[in-house]
């Protein structure tokens, strides 16, 4: 099972998803940073301790931090292991990632992210939807939709898989062609 940390502990996903290694809630706030070539474009990814704490393509947003390495065989295993991970599910190969998450938000986005890592590969949701299987109401959509895109773990934590009620495209931090694009990869259109 996927797992993430908070300053209150380890939180566990709403419904199982991968086996994933044990966290220690009191691993280090510093995060080292990795550059990694990606099948959609380069992405830098964020370690603290004996997890990853934040994935994201280097053109969209914050882009990445000066201190980045690139990624290499010297990396640590988890670099390495993510970034085989990451290729797998970029070239159709795999559906579920096995790697120990630490996504750091407020009470509300560690909700809605362990929702996220509920979802499906393939699944699509509405934020409204999304908002119900949390137990709000439709009012809540925005809310919902802010700790969506605040999601530090692109990919790992699967905002992509949210869209409009209508089914359209809604924002997404690696930019809308990659959310068509991962879109399309699970529904087997691409890949």
């Amino acid at each position: 099972m996927t797992s993430f940390a908070s300053p209150q502990g380890a939180l566990r996903p709403a419904a199982p998803i991968a086996p994933a290694g044990r966290l220690r809630p009191d691993a280090a706030a510093e995060i080292h940073w990795w550059r990694l070539a990606g099948r959609l474009g380069p992405m830098v990814l964020g370690l603290r301790g004996e997890a990853l704490a934040v994935l994201r393509f280097t053109d969209c947003a914050a882009g990445a931090p000066a201190a980045a390495r690139e990624m290499d065989a010297a990396a640590p295993w988890l670099v390495r292991e993510a970034a085989r991970q990451i290729d797998e599910y970029l070239a159709g190969r795999r559906r579920d990632f096995d790697l120990p998450l630490d996504a750091r938000g407020s009470a509300f986005a560690q909700r809605v992210w362990r929702e996220l890592s509920a979802l499906r590969y393939g699944e699509r949701l509405g934020y409204a939807a999304l908002a119900g299987r949390l137990g709000l109401d439709t009012g809540h959509a925005r809310a919902v939709g802010r700790a969506v895109g605040a999601n530090p773990l692109l990919l790992l934590l699967p905002c992509h898989r949210v869209v409009g009620s209508d089914g359209a495209l809604r924002g997404y931090a690696g930019g809308a062609a990659r959310k068509l694009a991962l879109l399309e990869l699970e529904s087997g259109r691409l890949g």
